[in-house]
């Protein structure tokens, strides 16, 4: 198997992180991607720190391999949920939707591994300064949340920018995707949208049907508006928040109210009238469920062949 720095950093077998997903990255799926060998993660999301105390707990009595925390920094219990990691000996935390700094010293002192999701040079500068261990380099191909740059084009520039590892995410769905994060330079690769359609992945039925059903167009970004732009599949809402957007009548704390609560109605209800489903431009890749191990192995074996012959088409 293919062996990177991310291995060495992170003490896994396989350059894999799983994406920390709201309402979906819980216990059970961090478990089965950390026992495959990957690197799995918990979504600390807006839940308060019992929750995620309980989750943590829950994973370690399902692995004995490692596996991550990823914060929410803009969440209202991020202070709580930071001290948590902390007292029950996380060893890797994931951040998004702001900066670590305010934390990095008691994480530090814990022996804790901190790897922002960045979405620009910017970012990655100040995740660097902030005392980062590794960037997570995502674009906006992927899922959930995203900024402007494709995968392609941010990843080599945030290596360029910043002397720390670069973990590349966003529109990796394949050993062709991980062999070109390699070739451009990351260390490793992490993926959600793949994830999704685990066996071990809790969504609803309906939800991950709409990936496997999924076809190379069926995915937009909404939110643009607000600010906050966030990738989803095309469904009955998604069509009609894109609809209420575009008209300037319509007030922006309308928009932010439909959004309330979408992704959990997605995800625990399949509801298709009032839920987000998140899901990157991947998903038309995606047409079969496998468990998480058949995912990892998969994804290992498909890189190795192809960078083994990446020079056939060379002269």
């Amino acid at each position: 198997m293919i062996k990177t720095p991310l291995c060495e950093l992170l003490g896994i077998e396989a350059p894999i992180i799983q994406g920390g997903m709201a309402w979906v990255a819980d216990a059970d799926l961090a478990a089965a991607v950390s026992n495959a060998g990957g690197l799995g993660l918990i979504s600390a999301m807006n839940a308060d720190a019992e929750w995620l105390r309980n989750q943590i707990r829950k994973a370690k009595s399902m692995t004995n391999r490692p596996f991550g925390v990823n914060i929410m920094l803009m969440s209202p219990f991020a202070d709580q949920v930071a001290q948590v990691v902390v007292e029950e000996g996380v060893k890797i935390v994931t951040t998004g939707a702001g900066s670590p700094t305010k934390y990095m010293p008691a994480w530090r002192e814990a022996g804790i591994t901190v790897l922002p999701v960045v979405a620009s040079v910017a970012l990655a500068k100040m995740a660097e300064r902030s005392g980062a261990s590794a960037v997570i380099a995502e674009g906006c191909e992927s899922g959930g949340h995203i900024g402007e740059l494709t995968t392609m084009a941010l990843v080599p520039q945030v290596i360029d920018a910043v002397d720390l590892p670069v973990i590349a995410a966003g529109g990796i769905g394949d050993g062709r995707g991980m062999a070109a994060a390699l070739m451009l330079g990351a260390i490793g690769v992490q993926m959600g949208t793949r994830f999704l359609t685990a066996y071990e992945c809790n969504v609803h039925p309906v939800y991950k049907q709409r990936v496997l059903k999924a076809k190379d167009i069926d995915t937009v970004a909404t939110g643009k508006r607000l600010g906050h732009p966030v990738r989803c599949l095309k469904t009955p809402f998604s069509r009609k928040l894109m609809m209420l957007e575009a008209d300037s009548n319509v007030p922006v704390a309308e928009l932010e109210a439909m959004g309330v609560g979408a992704l959990r109605k997605a995800v625990q209800e399949g509801d298709l009238e009032h839920g987000t489903f998140m899901s990157g431009q991947i998903a038309g890749m995606m047409h079969k469920e496998q468990s998480c191990a058949d995912i990892i192995r998969e994804m290992m074996t498909e890189t190795e062949e192809i960078l083994r012959g990446a020079t056939k088409w060379v002269k």
